[in-house]
C-alpha cells in the first residue's frame, strides 16, 4: 500500500499536481500553504495546514511529501522547500502522469514531476526535483540536471545534457547533442543549436545570448 501524500503548496503547479495524483488513485490527506485554497476543487476534502511546521505533527516514516511549489527563473522557492523539509527527515516522492508517456528504459530520480502529455523517451535520465511539464519532449540519451523546469511544449532532441537549475520555457527547441550549463534560461520559442554556458539567457531563432551572470 503506498504512503499517504502530503502536498507542499495549493497554486496551480499543485492543482494541475493533485488532479494527476488523483487520476493515479494516490492519497492526499493534507496540503501546507500559508491561505487555504477556496477557489480550486481539488483541495476542497483535504486537512489544510497554514504553516511549514505544521509537518511535525507526521512521523517522516508514515508519508511523503510532494513539491507543489511552481518553478520560475532566477527564484530559488522550489529547491528552497524541498530543502527545508528534507532537513526535517522527509521524503519528496515522484509525480508522474498517468497520460504521460515515459520509456521503461528512462530513469528519473527523486521527485521528479512529469505531468500530462509528457514524453520520456529510451536511455533519458531525469535529475532529482525536476519538472517535466504538460507536453514537454525528451528524447532519447538525453541527461536533465537537478532542479530543471522543463516548460510546456519544449523539446529536448536525442542526447541534450543540462546541467543543474536549468529553465527551458515554453515551445523551445534544442538540437540533437547540445549540451547546457548550470543556471541557463532558454526563452520561450527559442532553438538553441550550440552549447551553452553557465548562467547564459538566450532567446529567439538560432538562440542569441542577450545576458551573462
Amino acid at each position: 500500500m503506498n504512503k499517504p501524500l502530503i502536498m507542499i503548496g495549493s497554486g496551480g503547479h499543485a492543482s494541475v499536481l493533485m488532479d494527476s495524483l488523483n487520476l493515479s488513485g494516490e492519497r492526499v490527506i493534507a496540503y501546507i500553504s500559508p491561505n487555504k485554497n477556496t477557489s480550486t476543487q481539488v483541495f476542497e476534502k483535504i486537512q489544510h495546514l497554514s504553516n511549514d511546521e505544521d509537518i511535525n505533527q507526521f512521523n517522516p516514516d508514515d508519508v511523503l511529501l510532494v513539491n507543489g511549489i511552481g518553478s520560475m527563473p532566477k527564484h530559488n522557492n522550489r529547491e528552497n522547500v524541498a530543502t527545508f523539509f528534507t532537513k526535517l527527515g522527509f521524503s519528496f516522492t515522484s509525480v508522474i502522469s498517468p497520460l504521460a508517456i515515459v520509456s521503461p528504459s528512462s530513469k528519473l530520480a527523486r521527485g521528479v514531476q512529469v505531468m500530462h502529455g509528457a514524453i520520456i523517451q529510451a536511455g533519458a535520465c531525469i535529475g532529482e526535483g525536476s519538472i517535466i511539464n504538460t507536453g514537454a519532449i525528451i528524447e532519447h540519451d538525453c541527461v536533465v540536471g537537478a532542479n530543471n523546469h522543463i516548460a510546456p511544449r519544449a523539446t529536448l532532441c536525442g542526447g541534450v545534457q543540462t546541467l543543474n537549475n536549468v529553465h527551458v520555457g515554453v515551445h523551445a527547441c534544442v538540437i540533437q547533442g547540445v549540451n547546457i550549463g548550470d543556471h541557463v534560461i532558454v526563452g520561450a520559442g527559442a532553438t538553441v543549436i550550440k552549447n551553452i554556458e553557465d548562467k547564459a539567457i538566450v532567446y529567439g531563432h538560432r538562440a542569441l545570448i542577450i545576458k551573462k551572470e
